[in-house]
């Protein structure tokens, strides 16, 4: 799932900017949810996530970046914070990283009657992914998808 101009902008500017707080930007989107726009970074560490502190260092920082370079002209809210453990998967490198763990991928259209199965990422190539479950596998293109994140059982 590609990103935008703005998204790869922002991409851009709070790689390095996490970096100086031993972090790395696990995603960008920017939405419209119930009239008001968000601009998300998430941002996360290899050991042990982000903390509170770290968000609001890149926040800041981001702040400034997004200020200096002004590319969005409507209003916005900034949020940085972790990608959590339902983290979405969008880049090959997301899909390589969670190979063989258990997925939820939405659907546009259903499946035996439902648009969302859960099973284990068993493959990924050409905007291709390929699910194992319970009897048997299924392979779906990423246009097909309105989703794909990791599962977790509460």
């Amino acid at each position: 799932m590609a990103y935008s101009k703005l998204e790869k902008l922002v991409i851009d500017g709070a790689t390095p900017i996490a970096a100086e707080v031993g972090c790395y930007i696990y995603d960008v989107e920017y939405v419209k949810e119930g009239g008001a726009r968000y601009l998300r970074i998430y941002a996360d560490k290899e050991d042990g996530g982000i903390s509170l502190d770290e968000c609001e260092v890149i926040n800041r920082a981001m702040c400034e970046f997004m200020d200096e370079k002004d590319p969005i002209k409507e209003n916005y809210i900034l949020e940085v914070s972790s990608p959590g453990v339902e983290r979405k998967l969008r880049t090959p490198q997301h899909f390589e990283k969670y190979m063989g763990r258990t997925v939820d991928v939405g659907l546009y259209k259903a499946i035996d009657g439902s648009k969302t199965v859960t099973g284990d990422l068993m493959g990924y190539a050409d905007e291709k992914i390929v699910i194992a479950l319970t009897d048997n596998e299924l392979e779906l293109p990423l246009g097909e998808t309105t989703f794909v994140k990791l599962h977790f059982d509460f």
